[in-house]
């Protein structure tokens, strides 16, 4: 008798189930999201502790949310909207304004030859200088900046994480580029 290799589960068919009850199903979706979302909420809140709660507590309403979830509509957008909304509400409710610490999704993957102490030390400069100009952004170019460049959301996927239109999306970065790129002059 051959045995029948079975191929995992698409995100529609995990999606399909957690809609029918199956908590392992929805369980398999947050591993899934739970990096971008937990890094989607931090670029909000400027706080660890918080993106995280913001991260748990989105999943918990996407959960009990997935009723009014449109099968066939892509589900990270859907997903990180409302983790998303859930970190502008810590951020409000907290009224937090810390400085922005982007190294949580500026990091590099380690991998091939070491940089000379030189190098590292011109380009942590210059990493630093950036991130200081990425701050000093307003908090809706900086919020684009950031999904965009930094967590590689597409337009489309920014767009429904900051609840604007497309066109929006595309204005605000264009902006924010031309502003880092006088400054960084």
């Amino acid at each position: 008798m051959e045995a029948v290799a079975s191929r995992p589960p698409s995100e529609s068919e995990l999606v399909e189930r957690a809609r029918r009850g199956d908590g392992a199903a929805f369980g398999q979706l947050v591993r899934a999201h739970e990096e971008i979302a937990f890094r989607t909420a931090y670029l909000i809140t400027r706080n660890a502790a918080d993106a995280e709660d913001a991260a748990q507590d989105g999943f918990v309403k996407a959960y009990r949310a997935l009723g009014r979830y449109r099968p066939g509509a892509p589900l990270r957008p859907w997903l990180l909207r409302i983790v998303a909304n859930e970190a502008r509400n810590r951020r409000r409710a907290a009224a937090r304004r810390e400085a922005l610490a982007l190294r949580v999704a500026t990091q590099a993957p380690s991998g091939g030859a070491a940089p000379s102490p030189e190098g590292q030390a011109l380009a942590a400069d210059e990493r630093q200088r950036l991130l200081a100009l990425v701050e000093a952004l307003p908090e809706q170019q900086r919020l684009v900046v950031a999904l965009r460049t930094l967590l590689d959301l597409s337009e489309e996927e920014t767009a429904a994480v900051l609840g604007v239109r497309r066109g929006t999306v595309k204005s605000r970065l264009s902006r924010a580029l031309d502003r880092l790129r006088e400054a960084h002059a």
